[in-house]
């Protein structure tokens, strides 16, 4: 393996195709997620390369999250994150599955408030009356038993009859469709770089101060807004793309 790398060396720029290299073992059985990965040095010597290219791209790639760089110990390989299309509406649940992990969901908060007892902002939002029943909603979302979002959300309960704390183990988006008959078009939503702190860290299982995203949203069926949601994205869990091809969706960019 090692004499057909340094035959595609001679052929491209070498950073360029160390880059591509290490990548391509990434994706290979040789590290699997969790594991140490080759040093500097190691790398220096398996691919005939300077140590200031092979530290180059070990650098890019623990800021890109794919490595993890741990000091006095070594670098290691980091699960790939989440993917988050900010042009589509997709539930947690599927994504997760399509990424080979098992989804489950902790029901922290579920009760019956007056919109009055909320946030100003969620009535403006939900585009109500104070005096408007909602449910209010807090859900911490896993991934293999890892917390990766801790997700707020605030319902009116006249569009949510019935709904019961068991039904949120679930997928809300499957909720509305296939219960309430919602047809969810789309999300008009502000993301917003945070640090996590106090009890959202600790519920979230990592450090306070950890990098994280905030994605405040209205959503909508129809011209009707359905939710108003508060929701945390760990940083290293997830990242945000927007597809070319996906149908729109309103989106509004903010950093903090």
């Amino acid at each position: 393996m090692a004499i057909a790398y340094a035959r595609r060396l001679v052929r491209e720029p070498m950073y360029q195709q160390m880059n591509t290299i290490l990548r391509e073992l990434l994706k290979s059985s040789e590290f699997p997620e969790g594991a140490q990965f080759l040093t500097e040095r190691e790398i220096a010597e398996r691919f005939k390369v300077s140590r200031p290219t092979a530290n180059k791209v070990l650098g890019g790639m623990v800021a890109e999250g794919l490595l993890e760089f741990r000091k006095g110990v070594g670098t290691f390989v980091l699960p790939p994150r989440l993917n988050y299309d900010i042009q589509t509406l997709v539930s947690f649940t599927e994504k997760v599955r399509q990424a080979g992990k098992t989804p489950a969901t902790r029901v922290l908060r579920f009760e019956r408030i007056r919109a009055s007892e909320a946030e100003p902002e969620i009535a403006v939002k939900l585009q109500i009356d104070t005096d408007r029943e909602l449910f209010a909603i807090t859900r911490l979302r896993l991934a293999d038993s890892i917390p990766v979002i801790l997700e707020r959300r605030w319902v009116p309960t006249d569009i949510f009859p019935g709904l019961n704390r068991q039904e949120l183990r679930g997928s809300f988006y499957d909720l509305c469709r296939e219960k309430y008959k919602l047809r969810i078009a789309e999300s008009d939503q502000t993301i917003r770089a945070v640090k996590l702190q106090g009890k959202d860290a600790v519920s979230l299982e990592t450090r306070s101060g950890s990098p994280a995203f905030l994605v405040s949203a209205v959503g909508y069926s129809g011209p009707t807004p359905t939710w108003w949601e508060k929701t945390l994205y760990r940083g290293d869990a997830y990242e945000f793309h927007r597809a070319k091809s996906s149908p729109g969706r309103l989106i509004q960019l903010a950093q903090q």
